[in-house]
């Protein structure tokens, strides 16, 4: 099955959000899959460092196409015992968006959030800063 990802979900992400997950997922077999996780890691990222955040992107079929379930960037936080938490959580079953520092917001509060947010992550990619895991279900 050809991966055909559902572009008119709410909240909408950008074309170039699109156009990166449709780039890794061009050579895997996705015949069998019913969903798809991809974990986009900077190798070199951590709590003492700092670095570009994971982000973790969840897939599942539908019938003939596969809709997104949620986007969620995590970060370290915390002291003196820092872990990785969600940052950024974009989820599209309830169709709002969390942030770390405003809580749950309603998706026509979220449009700028979710620009930056897909800007900033396209143009990571495009660095070569992520190492792409990619796990089928």
């Amino acid at each position: 099955m050809t991966l055909t990802i559902k572009r008119n979900q709410q909240p909408a992400m950008p074309d170039r959000f699109y156009q990166v997950i449709e780039k890794e997922l061009a050579d895997v077999e996705l015949k069998d899959a019913n969903s798809i996780t991809l974990n986009f890691r900077d190798p070199d990222y951590s709590a003492e460092n700092g670095g570009f955040h994971t982000v973790e992107v969840r897939l599942e079929r539908q019938q003939k196409h596969w809709r997104l379930v949620y986007v969620t960037e995590f970060a370290f936080r915390g002291y003196p015992e820092p872990e990785l938490v969600k940052d950024i959580d974009i989820c599209f079953n309830s169709k709002q968006i969390y942030s770390l520092f405003s809580g749950w917001i309603g998706e026509n509060e979220s449009r700028a959030l979710i620009t930056l947010f897909s800007q900033n992550f396209a143009t990571y990619y495009e660095m070569d800063v992520y190492r792409v895991h990619i796990k089928l279900g």
